[in-house]
């Protein structure tokens, strides 16, 4: 259960967080012509917070909204701030982000006609997505009978909240046959991603993940790829197979709510030594120190803030 906090920033407005609710009728409940993000703030090693990429992220939610031929009644900027005073509001040190953008109600129809466009902003603690343990001993995947998006089925470089159906579908799937997360392929039957995640393989050191292609482009993948390289490690943006995934020394997927979780199992087949490898171990701890501060070089991705 999502532990509900204060308040919700509601169209400009913070309300309690009862008070932020819609009519039957608005418009994405019906066709899921939204966009949204997710976004981590983490306490610092110095005890102050701050949020990962924010400003990334916004724009990314701004970019979401232009594919979708909306447009977003708050400016990056304003949004940014909303997310600062929302976070301050309830008095969250560190915790997840969810910006919203959606079709309010009038019309009804596919063509939303002229209907409002709405922005909400919520904010609730929230520990690691997959588990704990995942981050260190790794989840156990299956490959969905459902594939990833085509690039001219849906936009597939939006966060919109209509992609997700197919996300629901993979991963329920995958939890009903006793597996922790979906791998999809995409319409050629090249891995794509998972139902929230972007994956990447490691093989003799070579580190390998999706291109830009039918995925969506993951700022925490982004994240990864800058720091491995920084690390000295060869990383290549290119198509792979599933059975080139089943025979990786490591794999492990990236996201603002996964972070860095580590695959120890691919269609019963184990992944490496079968927990997290050195190289995703790695990453993790990199990771992890430039997301609480102690990281000097990317103190730019860094929002700061004070409760």
């Amino acid at each position: 259960m999502v532990q509900k906090s204060e308040k919700i920033w509601f169209d400009g407005k913070l309300v309690p967080w009862g008070e932020a609710n819609v009519h039957v009728l608005t418009h994405t409940l019906h066709y899921g012509a939204g966009v949204f993000e997710g976004i981590r703030a983490y306490e610092c090693a110095d005890g102050t917070s701050a949020v990962f990429r924010l400003q990334e992220h916004i724009v990314r939610l701004h970019d979401s909204a232009h594919i979708l031929n909306m447009t977003i009644p708050f400016d990056v900027d304003e949004l940014v701030d909303a997310c600062v005073e929302t976070l301050k509001a309830n008095k969250l040190k560190a915790g997840y982000l969810r910006p919203l953008v959606f079709i309010g109600d009038g019309v009804m129809g596919v063509h939303p006609g002229k209907n409002p466009i709405r922005v909400a902003i919520a904010t609730w603690p929230w520990g690691a997505y997959l588990g704990e343990e995942a981050l260190d001993k790794g989840i156990r995947v299956k490959t969905s009978t459902f594939a990833r998006h085509h690039v001219n089925v849906m936009m597939t470089k939006a966060k919109v909240c209509g992609n997700y159906v197919n996300s629901v579908l993979a991963k329920t799937e995958a939890v009903a046959d006793g597996y922790d997360e979906a791998l999809m392929l995409d319409t050629m039957g090249f891995v794509s991603e998972a139902s929230g995640e972007n994956i990447f393989i490691v093989r003799d050191d070579q580190i390998k993940t999706t291109p830009l292609t039918s995925v969506l482009p993951g700022i925490t993948r982004d994240s990864i790829i800058t720091l491995a390289r920084e690390l000295g490690y060869e990383v290549v943006e290119q198509i792979f197979t599933r059975d080139e995934l089943y025979i990786a020394d490591e794999a492990f997927f990236s996201g603002t709510a996964a972070e860095i979780t580590p695959i120890r199992e691919v269609d019963r087949r184990v992944i490496g030594e079968g927990h997290a490898g050195p190289v995703a171990k790695l990453l993790q701890r990199e990771f992890f120190k430039v997301v609480k501060g102690e990281n000097q070089d990317y103190a730019h991705w860094l929002h700061p803030y004070t409760v």
